[in-house]
């Protein structure tokens, strides 16, 4: 189990949430520097990954993003300065737009895209014959998650071990957490400002593709995942999507070792939401804290570091796949 305390300094979700993303510490010593590598997709698409390479390396950790992350994210920062105390390779696929370039396909990317993360992960399979530990955050923990339920034991032949972190894997639940009183005001129009340009674009990109004007008028996420993201993905509208793409349903279906942890402070996953040992099924650990907000748990003194989940769940992930890496200063 994870034990994490959260600083004297910062109490609440919001605050530990708020505080990482924005000013805590990501990394002992210089910021990562990665490599970009872009891939074609089957459908004439393209994904571009980050690489920080290390040749001898045994070991791969890939990194999904969140909602709108990119490898600039707080979190993708302190999971690369793990990966190079470690001596592992870490790569952080963007899904389609995140990585600062327009796709060009009729879509977008969403929570439950477990055919994207099985594209990517049997990708990094054939070109890595060592071990593959992933972690996914927010709507990469949950899509990676979705993913591991669906392939069951074919999951084994792909990875070592999964993590999730502050993933929504109710999404009904979350959906309608971020969409009230403060969430609302602050975490909805945040993530509206960046995502409603990027519809328009690809609206400009492929005319008609939706309701461009009722797009416009969209002020929180449940109407634009009904106008935008459920149509260009499959789904009947917003309701049909949180539904079908949840990953909680599936997590007894699981069979390789796969950690999920959720702070019971969580802004945008409520505590009523998490799931039970009934629901994780034998190949799931839960971690629940009762701090640490969304994709949080600061430490130290001010003004706070966000290294201690990347390390907890870091070495998770290395035990569970059996992996004796080296500790690099």
């Amino acid at each position: 189990m994870m034990n994490y305390s959260a600083p004297f300094w910062l109490p609440g979700g919001h605050l530990q949430t708020i505080w990482s993303a924005l000013y805590a510490r990501r990394v002992h010593g210089p910021a990562p520097q990665f490599r970009r590598e872009r891939w074609d997709t089957p459908d004439g698409d393209f994904i571009d990954v980050d690489w920080q390479d290390r040749a001898d390396a045994g070991t791969l950790l890939v990194l999904f993003h969140g909602l709108e992350g990119s490898t600039q994210s707080q979190y993708a920062q302190a999971f690369a300065g793990f990966a190079r105390e470690r001596g592992l390779a870490y790569a952080v696929p963007h899904f389609r737009g995140c990585s600062g370039e327009l796709n060009r396909a009729p879509r977008a990317y969403h929570s439950g895209d477990w055919p994207e993360i099985d594209w990517i992960l049997r990708r990094f399979r054939a070109q890595h014959p060592g071990r593959i530990v992933v972690v996914g955050i927010s709507l990469g923990g949950n899509a990676l998650l979705r993913w591991a339920g669906e392939l069951e034991d074919e999951a084994s032949k792909v990875v070592d071990a999964v993590a999730a972190v502050c993933s929504p894997l109710d999404l009904a639940a979350g959906g309608h957490a971020i969409g009230r009183g403060f969430n609302r005001q602050v975490y909805t129009r945040m993530f509206l400002k960046t995502m409603k340009p990027k519809a328009l674009a690809k609206w400009a990109q492929h005319p008609g593709l939706f309701d461009r004007a009722a797009l416009l008028r969209a002020r929180d996420l449940y109407e634009f995942d009904n106008i935008f993201t459920a149509p260009l993905h499959g789904f009947r509208n917003t309701e049909d999507y949180w539904a079908r793409a949840s990953a909680k349903p599936h997590l007894a279906r699981i069979r390789i070792p796969a950690l999920a942890l959720n702070a019971r402070n969580d802004p945008f996953v409520p505590a009523h939401s998490l799931p039970d040992r009934k629901d994780a099924g034998t190949h799931v650990t839960l971690w629940q804290p009762r701090h640490g907000g969304h994709v949080g748990f600061p430490g130290g003194r001010w003004p706070g570091h966000v290294l201690t989940m990347p390390q907890a769940v870091g070495r998770w992930l290395l035990q569970a796949a059996g992996a004796q890496e080296p500790v690099h200063g």
